[in-house]
């Protein structure tokens, strides 16, 4: 049941949100630029949040870390949501979906599913131990050795999701107040740290209540607008039959159009000299270099397009640095070539392949991905913290089942937001690059979007575009022609998403280290209360900055990095979280052995099979990708500790005490 003072804050927040858009719309009327709409949209956001952040901040521990233990079921709820729905959620959910069709499913039925474990297994017995950190129960489990690990699996599955949310932060902050990506990132840097720093997992959750809501009306605002105005129906979902037949129009178009099949033929013939080059690497560098040198002068003089110019200059600098930057250069580019020469990938195909080798590993890969996603749910630190913030066991039942259904609101509209995005998308192929400019520009400059005219008619060719996963819920309003009142609505749902969960990672890194490692083992529980919150913030600090300058470089894409970081956490510990709360024969050698070597076993394997670290992947098993290398993690893991359980290596009295508390009724 709802607090009043709850409820109040609910409702105030409502009438602001609504106030807020219809003075939006009525500014936009009457003539005010975009990039005005678009930073009155950040700053009042952020402002909002540093409001929040400021009022509720707090000098009392338990407040601090655990916001006092007395956080209402529905409003823990929707701080889980919001926690949960990062930035990955928010624009690379429907970015997944829109490339990989079926899929891209994996994703939504993994990270559902993994709240399904977290509420069974997980929230519950964790709110029963009843302390601040998950390396605590580590420890108290399995030993001191145990929760030291524990500390480094926390804070290294939470940092690269970390990296991820403030890349997207700066990604939003770029686009939408037109600034650097690099000042966009420590913008919203700026926000993050007023929430977290003053108010602790206090602040944190209320802001993230207010999240929560700007993200979900900004998630669904366009999707109804479309859909009013494309089919007259006011709920989205209803228009799935005409969006599908929509996009199979589009297909068939496409397939049989002979520009298309040409365009396609032109990539296809690149491949393969791309494949030519890396084949006689790396004796090819230096004629390839002069020949490219003598192409761009003769380009430049004949006024070719921007775009193709850059693309003769990106490779130019690539080979110039030495046979290394050449070679990584060239697989790159011959995957690009490879990709853009396939045929369309129809929309609604399941385990899309050119022979049934390739599809039953399409489905090796769904599986791999869906469970390391529903694995890796169940263990991310920065979720299962939230289940101490509760006031019983029963409140933190509970608030998983309004987490669930808040989370089901958002990831029922990621495929409709890839469908839409599609046959939107659609709609411009055959028209000319000058028409799609007003759009187009914005996310290339970005590197959001590649555009090649190929075959130099004017024209855009589907094989000749391609949007990045991270721009088709921010660049659909444009591709759209909705008012930009919408758009910037959708760069502060992104940023709300972005910035609630990298609150809630801040706060368990920060938490990790300076709770269980400066404050239980280097000052043996003797710090003062200021001091305690004194190290908290500057380690959170300290964090923030250095993630932020991990984050400019641009790893990955978010939905990748975000991916790896689950794969990390279920490999680390899930094997190791779970069977200490429901076996007692895991013992303290079964959960170092483990930790190490399921970290060790991820990350060879993401390594090995990676392109960014120059490998070409041929050491792939069962041809899994690399973003689920967690599924190797967990099972070494859990052999690990079927193992040393079985010949009681480390085995102590108090394993069986502590599973027998656990599993105690309340």
């Amino acid at each position: 049941m709802l607090l009043p003072r709850t409820a109040r804050f609910f409702v105030s927040l409502a009438i602001g949100i609504a106030f807020f858009l219809c003075a939006a719309w009525l500014v936009e009327k009457w003539g005010v630029a975009p990039r005005v709409i678009g930073l009155c949209f950040l700053v009042a956001t952020i402002a909002l949040y540093a409001g929040i952040g400021v009022a509720m901040r707090t000098q009392d521990v338990v407040e601090y870390y655990v916001a006092g233990r007395r956080i209402p079921g529905i409003a823990n709820g929707m701080a889980t949501a919001a926690d949960w729905m990062s930035a990955a959620s928010f624009i690379g959910l429907a970015g997944a979906i829109y490339h990989q069709g079926f899929e891209g499913l994996a994703y939504l039925t993994g990270w559902t599913g993994g709240f399904v474990l977290v509420a069974l297994f997980f929230g519950p017995y964790l709110r029963k131990f009843g302390q601040f950190t998950v390396p605590e129960l580590v420890g108290e489990r399995y030993g001191p050795t145990a929760e030291w690990l524990a500390v480094c699996a926390v804070v290294l599955a939470s940092f690269v999701y970390l990296v991820a949310q403030i890349y997207a932060v700066g990604l939003v902050a770029s686009r939408f107040a037109s600034v650097p990506f690099e000042i966009g990132l420590f913008i919203g840097l700026a926000g993050i740290l007023v929430c977290s720093f003053l108010g602790g997992m206090r602040g944190v959750t209320w802001t993230q209540v207010s999240q929560y809501l700007i993200l979900i009306v900004a998630y669904v605002a366009p999707l109804v607008v479309l859909s009013q105005q494309r089919f007259d129906l006011p709920i989205p979902h209803l228009a799935m039959p005409q969006l599908a037949q929509a996009e199979r129009a589009i297909e068939e178009r496409v397939t049989f159009d002979p520009a298309e099949i040409a365009v396609r033929a032109q990539f296809q013939a690149e491949a393969d000299h791309y494949r030519q080059l890396l084949a006689a690497w790396p004796q090819s560098v230096e004629p390839e270099r002069l020949r490219l040198w003598e192409r761009w002068q003769i380009a430049r003089e004949a006024g070719e397009r921007p775009e193709s110019l850059r693309a003769m200059e990106d490779e130019l600098r690539a080979l110039t640095k030495g046979a290394d930057s050449a070679r990584a250069f060239w697989i790159a580019r011959l995957a690009d070539a490879e990709r853009a020469a396939l045929p369309l990938r129809p929309f609604f195909a399941a385990w899309s392949g050119q022979s049934e080798a390739e599809k039953d590993e399409k489905r090796r890969n769904f599986l791999a991905l869906m469970f390391v996603l529903m694995v890796g749910t169940a263990a991310l630190p920065h979720i299962l913290m939230r289940y101490y913030t509760t006031s019983t066991v029963e409140e933190a039942r509970t608030s998983t089942a309004w987490t669930l259904f808040f989370v089901a609101i958002l990831y029922l509209c990621a495929p409709l937001y890839a469908l839409f995005a599609r046959v939107e998308l659609g709609q411009w192929f055959g028209t000319s690059i000058e028409a799609a400019s007003h759009w187009l520009a914005n996310w290339t400059n970005l590197g959001l979007a590649t555009f090649t005219d190929r075959n130099g008619d004017g024209l855009i060719q589907s094989a000749e575009l391609r949007l990045s996963p991270d721009a088709v819920v921010l660049a659909l309003p444009e591709l759209s022609a909705l008012p930009y009142t919408i758009a910037g609505l959708v760069a502060a749902g992104a940023l709300a998403s972005a910035l609630s969960t990298a609150d809630g990672l801040l706060l368990t890194i920060s938490n990790a280290l300076g709770h269980d490692i400066y404050y239980k083992r280097l000052m043996k529980a003797q710090s003062s209360t200021h001091r305690r919150l004194l190290v908290n913030k500057t380690l959170l600090l300290l964090t923030a900055v250095f993630a932020a300058w991990v984050a400019a470089l641009r790893l990955d894409t978010i939905l990748l990095l975000v991916g790896l970081s689950f794969s990390l956490a279920a490999a680390t510990l899930f094997p190791t979280v779970l069977l200490g709360i429901f076996w007692r024969r895991a013992t303290r050698v079964g959960a170092v052995v483990a930790m190490v070597g399921g970290f060790a076993v991820s990350v060879l394997y993401y390594v090995l099979n990676h392109p960014v670290f120059g490998f070409a992947g041929d050491t792939r098993i069962w041809g899994i990708d690399p973003v689920a290398c967690g599924v190797f993690g967990v099972l070494f893991g859990f052999g690990a500790h079927a193992v040393v359980g079985a010949f009681g290596w480390g085995a102590r009295a108090s394993d069986a005490a502590f599973v027998a508390r656990m599993q105690q009724p309340e």
